[in-house]
């Protein structure tokens, strides 16, 4: 028997993002050996195949793993509470598995009449009241609710206790209670810093600070200073506390689908959320024979998970990325399946929209982690062998693309491919001058003769096949450059567009010969990708090249950012580097700037 592929980690490491998330290392038969959480993905996982210092055991399971699949998250905290809840349902043997098996510690608030109560609960939650949570640990909920004792000065004690006292105890000495027991705070000021607990508690910590600020004023105006000066600790203990809860508002079963396609192949990553928290997520890679729209996919699949399925679990909500004209149908089989009213939804806001906004992330990530794993890119190449009837498999591809803004800044890019993926040590850019604006051909003609110069002289390794972005005009030009360089050993193909440019349809020519290849095969999506990849590195480099050449600002770009609302970015965030180091979310608290602008923004000046 055949074993199994070693697992490439320098190619899937080059891949891996650093952000926070989970990480699962999986073994022969599709095994979960381990489960693991990091602040910095890249750098935990990398810790892993290090030449040295490794314990004994950890390097038995890195001989083991065959995969390892990755699911970005929102914070750190979030990756630890997916990580125990995928401990718990697969118990890999390489991790610490709690015999005991406890659920997650919520904060509680009681439903007492005048005088509710916030304590520390973990277990079923039979009780009347509200529950907070869940958190990831007992210490992270103690540590909560000595930050909501310090801000709102809520009680903890038991009703036994709080109904026999005659003077107050040490919490209201060291102002961590407000007294409501002996009656040194009035039922109604009681209930307002318990509302303000329950708007912090549900992630509405700026409208609590908001009131703070307002209260802190008032009581200013009034002369009031001891209360002023309250009200400022309070302010500066909520800002310290403001981008670090654990808390998620948002609750509910929902299941949220993304789309990522690129080079012919499309990710579907699915996140799986139950109680508010996310429990899981899975990958899938369909084939699109009919080249179907993105939405029609995203259908289709959605179809069969969950209609073909027996017994398949359907939430009372299912966003998606992609929604097409079938919507309601979708909706009403998927309500009578369960029996029950059933959502499907796509433009979602909120926890909810960050939830999809994270699916894609982890969609786009896997669909790249896919495209470069070296064992998918050797099967392409031999593929590609096949398809083009060689008599050696090709080791080497340079793709060439142009890029320009109506002749202006005009770029040529070159890539290059082995059998192990891109090979960016080996990527060039050139700047095209003195030729007509606009003249692709002229062009791609300067390009390719700046670049086999080069190569004929030994500055470099010639590929096997020479791909060109463009039909039979752009390679029967660079037929003619490699003619009069005298370089005879390298093939020449050709990627026409399809229709309307859609992926799938294009028209592939080998030398000045039309040659018939399916769009949905492995040499086809070899062909793409680099293709694609090679217009990225153009666009990239020509962007970077019109920018040197202007003189007005990267804002003036970007549609809907006239000079007010540039004025307001750049003053708020003290410059552009400022506001380059700024997230969605501060530039959407700019005044004028809407979170779909905040988007364009960002985008813009992450390219």
């Amino acid at each position: 028997m055949q074993e199994p592929p070693a697992f490439d980690a320098e190619t899937f490491l080059k891949t891996l993002t650093k952000k926070p998330g989970v990480y699962r290392m999986i073994g022969a038969d599709e095994e979960i050996l381990y489960v693991g959480k990091a602040r910095n993905l890249k750098n935990r996982v990398t810790s892993y195949f290090r030449a040295a210092g490794l314990q004994a055991k950890t390097m038995a399971m890195v001989a083991k793993i065959q995969r390892i699949d990755v699911t970005i998250t929102q914070s750190e905290t979030e990756a630890l509470l997916l990580e125990q809840s995928l401990i718990k349902q697969e118990r890999p043997p390489y991790n610490i598995v709690l015999r005991d098996d406890k659920s997650y510690p919520y904060i509680y608030l009681t439903n007492h009449p005048e005088y509710p109560r916030l304590t520390f609960h973990r277990g079923a939650k039979k009780r009347g009241g509200k529950y907070f949570g869940p958190f990831p640990s007992a210490y992270a909920v103690r540590d909560s609710l000595n930050i909501l004792q310090r801000l709102f000065q809520l009680r903890n004690c038991d009703d036994s206790y709080f109904k026999n006292r005659s003077r107050p105890c040490l919490q209201y000495q060291i102002k961590r209670c407000s007294g409501p027991c002996v009656g040194l705070v009035s039922a109604q000021d009681y209930q307002e810093d318990v509302d303000l607990a329950v708007m912090f508690l549900e992630g509405k910590s700026q409208h609590v600070l908001d009131t703070f600020k307002a209260n802190m004023d008032q009581a200013s105006q009034t002369l009031n200073f001891e209360r002023a000066a309250r009200y400022r600790d309070q302010i500066t203990r909520l800002r310290k506390v403001q981008e670090n809860q654990y808390v998620h508002g948002e609750g509910g079963d929902v299941d949220v689908f993304a789309l990522a396609t690129g080079s012919g192949v499309y990710c579907i990553q699915t996140l799986f959320i139950r109680g508010g928290r996310m429990l899981g997520q899975r990958t899938f890679y369909p084939r699109n024979e009919l080249e179907l729209a993105p939405e029609a996919v995203m259908e289709a699949f959605i179809s069969q998970y969950y209609l073909a399925a027996r017994n398949r679990d359907v939430p009372k909500t299912v966003i998606l990325s992609h929604v097409g004209e079938d919507k309601g149908l979708l909706t009403q089989a998927l309500s009578d399946q369960s029996q029950r009213k059933v959502q499907v939804l796509s433009g979602v806001r909120g926890q909810r929209a960050r939830w999809l906004q994270l699916a894609l992330e982890n969609a786009q990530m896997s669909l790249q982690a896919y495209l470069s794993d070296r064992r998918n890119m050797f099967a392409r190449f031999v593929d590609l062998q096949d398809v083009l009837q060689l008599e050696t498999m090709p080791e080497r591809l340079e793709c060439f693309d142009i890029s320009h803004t109506s002749g202006e800044a005009t770029v040529a890019s070159c890539v290059v491919f082995d059998t192990s993926g891109p090979l960016k040590s080996d990527y060039r850019r050139f700047n095209i001058e003195d030729i007509t604006p606009g003249d692709d051909y002229a062009a791609m003609e300067q390009a390719l003769q700046r670049r086999y110069r080069r190569l004929k002289k030994g500055e470099g390794k010639l590929p096997d096949l020479l791909v060109i972005d463009g039909g039979p005009g752009q390679v029967g030009k660079a037929l003619q450059v490699l003619s009069e360089l005298q370089v005879d050993e390298v093939q020449i193909l050709g990627i026409a567009k399809g229709p309307d440019r859609k992926v799938g349809l294009e028209r592939f020519f080998l030398g000045e010969e039309e040659i018939p290849l399916d769009g949905q095969s492995s040499a086809a999506h070899l062909l793409q990708h680099i293709r694609d990849e090679a217009h990225r590195f153009a666009i990239t480099g020509h962007r970077q090249r019109r920018q040197k050449q202007r003189t007005q600002s990267e804002l003036e770009e970007i549609s809907g950012v006239g000079p007010k609302r540039r004025r307001e970015l750049l003053t708020h965030f003290g410059g552009l580097a400022g506001l380059k180091g700024a997230s969605r979310e501060e530039m959407a608290k700019v005044p004028g700037i809407s979170r779909k602008l905040a988007e364009q923004i960002y985008a813009q000046l992450h390219q």
